[in-house]
């Protein structure tokens, strides 16, 4: 009981150092919760998949020029945006960022404006929807670009918007994302300091933010594994090398590595098997089969033994089988980290913009985010903000990347109190 007293006083001491915002402050957000929520809407209405964000792109951008004291660039990235606020008072500089780009994933939920969009996507017509909630990331910043630049006076440092493209992964052979965001100067003009990002989520509840310290989100690796066998008549498998049967037997074994190979105490670890195929007729063994999936690791060193146990594992299994195996991983994300130091000193802001009994420290997530990439440029610090409606149990809840998705709109203006106590308190707390 002892201890538990000193953590809540500790916590109460900690929201007590955050910074007093200006005096309109509560007014500007009284303000601006309407128009966020019509900013959400109409990107949900009228999604668009990674590398294809034209409109939202060009939306976003217009809206932002109609702010006093922002420098917009746009396009960056192919169709992101970045803005660049410089405040009245001294500080340092530090980034914001959201994610624009939708899913090729149809959307069931019973919503006015539920999206009734299909596109182009690896050559199939494909429905898509905001299923991850990156409209909401864009309009709570889009609306913390609104209030900061209404307090440009009273604002101390600079505030670099990041609005990114493509979270989601662009179309074979295209740069995009936050790498490409990167290597446009994003974070270089004006330097950054340090980068802060929010991450809506459906099965935590509203009003709440999740956070942890050190590594938080997974790496994200994908694969594609070409068995290459021999084929025959169905009637006749010893008169070839069946490719199928040595994928299921290689889908075993990359479960045999999770389970009985690598040190799960040391961090959890993820293979899976997310496609296969194989074959065009029931009675014909084909010649080749070829399956793809992702992996999924919070180690660096776990990520490099992983892959070549894959590779091991793929390989000696095929040639046990009389075929031959091709590995190719690629890896799409890092560990996404958050400095320790950075969310030692910037927790504060969060306990104030939430409140004390709504901030806690979650575990790990083996979702994966290319805000990574950021966070191994500069300090960063990415948390979570909950929708998930009061009185819903979060089993019952649509997972991200489904047609039942659905977000309580309520919660939006959580993460723009955090974004903006964040921005103020940083400059303080130096």
């Amino acid at each position: 009981m002892r201890r538990l007293l000193l953590g809540v006083m500790l916590a109460g001491c900690l929201a007590s150092n955050a910074q007093e915002l200006p005096k309109a402050y509560n007014q500007l957000l009284k303000e601006v919760e309407a128009p966020m929520i019509q900013w959400r809407r109409h990107f949900h209405e009228f999604p668009e998949l990674s590398n294809r964000e034209t409109n939202t792109g060009k939306y976003i951008a217009e809206f932002l020029k109609t702010l006093p004291n922002m420098e917009v660039r746009y396009p960056v990235a192919n169709t992101g945006v970045v803005a660049v606020l410089k405040g009245g008072k001294p500080g340092a500089t530090i980034a914001l960022r959201a994610d624009i780009d939708a899913l090729p994933v149809y959307e069931r939920t019973p919503v006015p404006f539920a999206s009734k969009v299909t596109a182009e996507y690896n050559g199939q017509k494909v429905s898509v929807s905001h299923a991850c909630g990156h409209d909401s990331h864009t309009a709570m910043l889009m609306a913390t670009a609104k209030v900061l630049s209404s307090m440009q006076k009273e604002l101390p440092g600079t505030v670099v918007f990041l609005f990114q493209p493509a979270e989601e992964g662009p179309p074979a052979n295209e740069e995009a994302g936050a790498p490409l965001m990167i290597k446009e100067g994003a974070l270089d003009n004006p330097k950054v300091e340090a980068v802060f990002g929010i991450h809506i989520s459906s099965q935590t509840p509203v009003g709440t933010i999740k956070y942890k310290s050190g590594a938080f989100m997974a790496s994200s690796d994908w694969f594609t594994i070409k068995v290459n066998g021999k084929g025959s008549h169905g009637s006749q498998p010893w008169g070839g090398v069946d490719p199928i049967a040595a994928s299921a037997q290689i889908i075993e074994g990359l479960q045999h590595i999770v389970s009985r190979q690598m040190d799960l105490t040391k961090a959890p670890l993820v293979i899976t098997v997310g496609t296969i195929n194989s074959g065009v007729r029931s009675n014909i063994i084909p010649e080749t089969a070829e399956m793809t999936g992702t992996i999924r690791t919070l180690d660096s060193k776990m990520q490099e033994e992983v892959h070549q146990r894959i590779k091991h594992t793929v390989e000696t299994i095929a040639k046990s089988s009389g075929a031959t195996a091709d590995v190719n991983i690629e890896t799409k994300t890092l560990v996404t980290y958050n400095d320790p130091a950075l969310v030692k000193k910037t927790l504060p802001s969060l306990i104030k913009a939430a409140g004390e009994e709504n901030v806690s420290e979650s575990t790990w997530v083996t979702g994966a985010e290319d805000f990574s990439f950021y966070a191994a440029k500069a300090p960063s610090f990415f948390f979570n903000v909950g929708a998930l409606p009061k009185g819903t149990d979060p089993k019952n809840a649509g997972p991200h990347h489904t047609p039942d998705f659905y977000l309580d709109e309520s919660g939006f203006i959580i993460g723009v109190k955090a974004f903006t106590q964040l921005v103020f308190d940083y400059n303080k707390t130096k």
